[in-house]
């Protein structure tokens, strides 16, 4: 289960990338610009748009990277089975003897419920990452909107 966590997790981060990627402009140096010109212009705007939007593209993707990884799983099932183990076998024993039989019937309850909470914990990191990813596409989008607006402001052509 974590495996596949860390996976989505990872196909997450490179889709943000991907997308990134994809919402750049296009910057074509219509009036004739030089090579140096347009890099110039290019990394104005960027500040400008920065400045502008309180976006920063760099710490954005780093703190998606950051971002902590899930809880560690590992042997919440066991500890769940044996809790309930020891609580069945508890009520077992009180209910008439029922030693063994109380402390199966207790750990699969206990195992059981630690699976729901650990899938339920899991769905909720997988909406949090989405919502995380979401905004900060969002965001992403608008800083580029900014720089091709700049961009477009210093005569060149933007797509």
């Amino acid at each position: 289960m974590q495996r596949i966590v860390r996976l989505l997790i990872g196909l997450t981060l490179s889709a943000l990338a991907l997308s990134a990627a994809a919402q750049q402009p296009i910057i074509y140096p219509a009036k004739g610009q030089s090579p140096e010109r347009q890099r110039t212009d290019t990394a104005e705007c960027q500040a400008w748009a920065q400045q502008t939007t309180g976006v920063n593209p760099v710490a954005l993707a780093e703190h998606m990277a950051n971002s902590p990884p899930p809880q560690e799983q590992q042997g919440r099932l066991l500890r769940g089975a044996g809790g309930g183990a020891l609580f069945g076998t508890l009520i077992g024993g009180a209910a008439g003897g029922h030693w063994g039989e109380g402390a199966g019937i207790g750990a699969l309850v206990g195992a059981m419920g630690s699976g729901m909470r650990m899938r339920r914990e899991q769905q909720q990191a997988s909406v949090q990452q989405a919502g995380m990813q979401q905004q900060a596409s969002g965001q992403l989008s608008t800083y580029n909107r900014a720089v091709a607006a700049c961009i477009t402001g210093r005569g060149y052509t933007v797509e």
